[in-house]
């Protein structure tokens, strides 16, 4: 048995068990999850992602294990600019607190399931059309150079989801949240409730930012096994990382500038596949540095009011 397929063992071992500690034993009550709570959870779901990233050393070398940490934080850093997304899903749908984490941790099953078709659909086709490659790097370009431009104002509706407004239609809803329910009964029929409208919204868009997700790390390696690991790692730690930074929405005010710079960087490095390698360690290097100095000026240099929303 080699390396690789005991490391696909343990993986498909630790994060159902994960999951089921996670809803089952310790968030088995709802309720609102404080900042310290948060921070204590994130900072486990890094532990346990350092921890498989050290396996992987231990039995790939030290190549691929810098490999699974900069898909890693890749996919984290990305992941903390669709949580404020998330924030206003909750805010517009005025979901109480307590149940928040039940349709965070629903929608991480369904994208647990969706990353891997990503995943396999984009591996697929650059192994199929190696041209592909410039499209991805093109198109994450693109995004930076969008994100890092975008205007204040430009505010996503959940309420304009499409999903949303079809199930809105055709699905039996009922008017107000029934606790932490999904369905509920209703003189004998089963209804859905607001919370399974709000998890729908969420789901979807899961799938929206997967678009950016996936060429991302697709342009920091091509191994499936490291792909979808650090993909599912980043996306266990994204509730808690949630809660963690809706305590901090107003002071992160130049993540969306690091996000863009690290979009773009990536998709220069796909652009120029054919013509220089940049070696794992400076890859790595460039995100970390990159959201060090977003955060470091967060806090050192605010806005004055109304610069940047």
């Amino acid at each position: 048995m080699s390396h690789e397929t005991i490391l696909w063992i343990v993986f498909a071992v630790v994060v159902p068990v994960v999951l089921v500690l996670d809803l089952g034993v310790f968030q088995r009550k709802a309720h609102t999850i404080k900042a310290k709570e948060a921070l204590l959870m994130t900072a486990g779901y890094m532990a346990l992602a350092l921890i498989f990233a050290a396996a992987v050393y231990l039995m790939m070398g030290s190549n691929k294990s810098f490999t699974f940490i900069t898909g890693y934080i890749v996919e984290v850093s990305l992941s903390m600019d669709n949580l404020f997304v998330f924030l206003l899903i909750f805010s517009s749908f005025g979901v109480p607190p307590d149940y928040q984490h039940r349709v965070l941790f629903w929608g991480i099953i369904g994208a647990i399931v969706t990353r891997g078709a990503f995943i396999a659909s984009g591996l697929a086709i650059l192994e199929k059309l190696e041209w592909v490659i410039y499209l991805f790097g093109a198109f994450l370009v693109y995004t930076g150079i969008k994100i890092a431009i975008k205007k204040d104002g430009e505010e996503i509706n959940p309420k304009k989801n499409l999903l949303f407004r079809l199930s809105c239609k055709y699905l039996p809803v009922v008017d107000e949240y029934q606790g932490a329910k999904f369905f509920t009964r209703q003189n004998a029929k089963l209804m859905a409730t607001p919370l399974f409208l709000v998890l729908l919204v969420v789901e979807s868009t899961d799938i929206i930012f997967a678009v950016d997700s996936i060429p991302a790390i697709l342009s920091i390696t091509t191994d499936s096994f490291l792909i979808y690991s650090s993909n599912i790692f980043a996306i266990l730690g994204l509730r808690s990382l949630y809660f963690a930074l809706a305590h901090a929405t107003n002071r992160l005010v130049y993540l969306n500038y690091g996000l863009a710079a690290i979009l773009t960087l990536l998709g220069i490095k796909m652009l120029g596949s054919s013509w220089f390698h940049v070696p794992v360690p400076i890859s790595l290097g460039a995100v970390v540095g990159i959201l060090a100095l977003a955060a470091l000026a967060s806090f050192l240099w605010p806005p004055k009011k109304g610069f940047i929303s």
